[in-house]
């Protein structure tokens, strides 16, 4: 088949490109985007439109969803296929989720029992992938210099949310609405496996939240997103995670050698290791495969799926230690493939364990591989899709 794959910089689109094209199908790429982040929507439209005049083809696809893809498609009776691989997408919510001509593809399940009764035979569950043979190249590619500079006892690949935290614009609120917030949040942070912020917040609340909040986001099209959505996954949710991840740093680093690859201000973070930002391709494989332990602390925004951080480690042979996520059961074998934590004093409790116990830790980072690589490859991630879109 013929596709046209609309990028925008998305780190997993060059395997994804590398997917299907293994399974022998032909790509026409607009990248545009990547390089303009400015474009407006009737240009990118006006972009689209003209390749698809130029080069005919059976789909078109994208990484997260475009509701001007759609709506081009639309027009041209294509199927427009996406797969989302962040949380929460507001994109999603576009009124253009309704075409007829959507196939989209959520990572996330709580995600997708919210978008699919938009359009109930054009949603699937769709899980996320690894490319193995990229990592496992990269990780064989390299010198024993850079294996040694990478090497680390506990590890963390990813920013802290501190330095995008939208909640943080909060100002002057009521005493009551942060007293609460300040509770909901607390009691968010100590559940891993459900999500109750939007169930708890009452609409005087997001309300008030949004009077104080200036730029609240409000979609700038028509939507079927609600301001209590949007409080809770886009703001509320982004914080609990800045509090999570600073909390997991500065408890491990009290007691282990914690070594953390980001962009974010570690300043409060003494006894961390900030090793700045790694590269995607060149440099995260490696940090992986070298790492005992790799971190993964799941944004609260996913609040049922699981991330890509942790099939990029699995498919470098790394051992994961994560937080518990609703999904993780049905793709992995808790104990067998990776290992999940219950709250913070098990985190630090298993830490300490599979620091100690190498055999164990080594056996369950080979096993996670191993399942990677049968069930969980972009070739075979690709092939459920295609059949799920087109029925073949």
């Amino acid at each position: 088949m013929k596709l046209l794959f609309y990028r925008y910089g998305s780190i997993c689109e060059p395997d994804v490109i590398d997917g299907f094209q293994e399974l022998g199908h032909t790509i026409t790429e607009i990248t545009t985007e990547i390089t303009n982040k400015t474009l407006t929507p009737q240009e990118c439209i006006q972009i689209v439109s003209k390749v698809l005049l130029e080069h005919p083809v059976d789909f078109v696809f994208s990484i997260n969803f475009f509701p001007f893809l759609s709506e081009v498609c639309q027009i041209f009776k294509l199927p427009y296929l996406c797969w989302t691989v962040d949380s929460p997408v507001m994109e999603l919510f576009a009124t253009s989720i309704t075409h007829p001509c959507n196939r989209i593809f959520v990572f996330d399940r709580a995600q997708y029992d919210e978008i699919s009764p938009l359009n109930l035979e054009h949603v699937f569950h769709l899980p996320l992938a690894v490319n193995v043979k990229q990592k496992q190249n990269q990780i064989q590619s390299v010198s024993d210099a850079v294996h040694k500079k990478f090497t680390s006892e506990v590890s963390f690949v990813g920013s802290l949310y501190t330095e995008k935290c939208p909640y943080d614009k909060l100002h002057n609120p009521p005493a009551y609405l942060l007293g609460y917030l300040n509770g909901l949040m607390e009691a968010q942070l100590r559940i891993y496996g459900g999500f109750i912020i939007e169930d708890l917040l009452t609409d005087e609340m997001v309300e008030t939240f949004k009077e104080h909040l200036p730029g609240f986001f409000t979609y700038p099209y028509d939507s079927y997103l609600t301001d209590k959505k949007t409080a809770a996954q886009l703001y509320i949710g982004n914080k609990i995670s800045a509090m999570e991840r600073l909390r997991v740093m500065a408890l491990l680093s009290e007691r282990f050698s914690v070594d953390l690859y980001t962009a974010s201000d570690t300043s409060s973070l003494p006894r961390i290791h900030n090793r700045g930002l790694a590269k995607t391709l060149e440099e995260m494989p490696v940090i992986f495969y070298n790492s005992r332990i790799n971190l993964n602390i799941t944004s609260k925004s996913i609040r049922s799926g699981l991330p890509l951080r942790i099939f990029d480690i699995m498919g470098c042979g790394g051992f994961v230690l994560t937080n518990f996520q609703p999904e993780l059961p049905e793709f992995f074998t808790p104990g067998e493939d990776l290992v999940f934590y219950e709250n913070l004093e098990d985190l630090a409790c298993k830490t300490d364990y599979f620091l100690h116990h190498e055999k164990e830790r080594r056996e369950i980072a080979e096993n996670g591989l191993a399942t990677v690589k049968k069930f969980h490859t972009y070739p075979i991630r690709l092939q459920q899709m295609l059949k799920l879109a087109f029925g073949a």
